[in-house]
């Protein structure tokens, strides 16, 4: 990876991270299928004027956009509003372990004996994360937040075709072109009151959701895309996954004012081992 695309890639997690943790407080005014479609049509509002239709891919696109996108952040958001942001930044790691497993049944890329160590050593880290308790009580929110982390692994598998095909900023474009006005239809249907939570939200929370819209997302997955498209997943994913777990912590320390257990800073730590065996693992194009 040359010197552009590394620090490219260094401005994702920073984003991400940061991005992931503030949403929190802004949960309290919009829900998360609210706030996430919010965040992608802000993004599909200021990107999609500037790129054609890419006519050929628009099946694609929606398919990939309705579990990239609409799924995963339906269901990530909704967990992280069900438990602190500290403990959500470290069980979103599993989107790496969730990678290897679709890698070998999606693209018969077969595991070392390494990944499978780090994916046992990373799955010891989350019974005694799960064991914090920051997450008593907190079950669903935590399954969630896993479950989200394999959409977003599925959802990654299936980006990195189009990656290759499409400008990376028109992905993301059309992508939350498709997600954005379906997650607001969904906030509509099964949490209601639309227009009430737009009436008595925030400053702050309108402030987060047009960070997360018109920052966040067209820079950190214009940046994640573009890398992608010129260099191995395995390549990027180090810089991208060692990154979130530091800047979400921070930002959940000083910024949420959150207090992490030791349970917490122990499974973190065990789920971080196991990850990094698995992404630096591969040293072959």
């Amino acid at each position: 990876m040359n010197l552009k695309d590394t620090f490219l890639a260094s401005l994702v997690p920073i984003f991400l991270g940061f991005g992931f943790v503030i949403a929190k407080p802004a949960m309290e005014h919009f829900p998360p299928f609210l706030l996430m479609g919010l965040r992608f049509t802000f993004a599909a509002s200021i990107l999609i004027w500037w790129f054609p239709i890419p006519r050929g891919f628009l099946k694609k696109i929606f398919i990939v956009s309705f579990i990239a996108n609409t799924l995963q952040y339906g269901i990530t958001y909704t967990g992280l509003s069900m438990i602190d942001a500290s403990a959500a930044v470290l069980l979103v790691q599993m989107e790496v372990i969730f990678g290897v497993v679709f890698a070998y049944f999606m693209l018969k890329e077969k595991p070392t004996i390494r990944s499978l160590i780090g994916i046992s050593i990373a799955f010891i880290g989350i019974y005694i994360l799960t064991g914090s308790p920051n997450l008593e009580g907190k079950f669903i929110g935590a399954a969630l937040t896993v479950t989200g982390a394999g959409i977003w692994a599925l959802g990654q598998v299936l980006v990195k075709p189009l990656s290759k095909e499409i400008n990376p900023l028109a992905l993301v474009a059309w992508l939350a072109l498709f997600s954005g006005p379906i997650l607001i239809t969904f906030s509509v249907i099964f949490d209601g009151n639309t227009i009430n939570y737009f009436k008595t939200a925030s400053l702050n929370s309108w402030i987060i959701a047009i960070y997360l819209g018109f920052i966040m997302q067209p820079i950190s997955y214009g940046c994640f895309y573009y890398v992608l498209k010129n260099n191995p997943l395995y390549k990027v994913l180090p810089i991208v996954t060692m990154g979130i777990p530091l800047t979400g912590l921070l930002a959940a320390i000083f910024i949420l004012g959150e207090e992490p257990t030791k349970e917490l800073f122990i499974g973190g730590a065990i789920i971080l081992l196991g990850v990094i065996m698995i992404v630096f693992n591969k040293k072959k194009n």
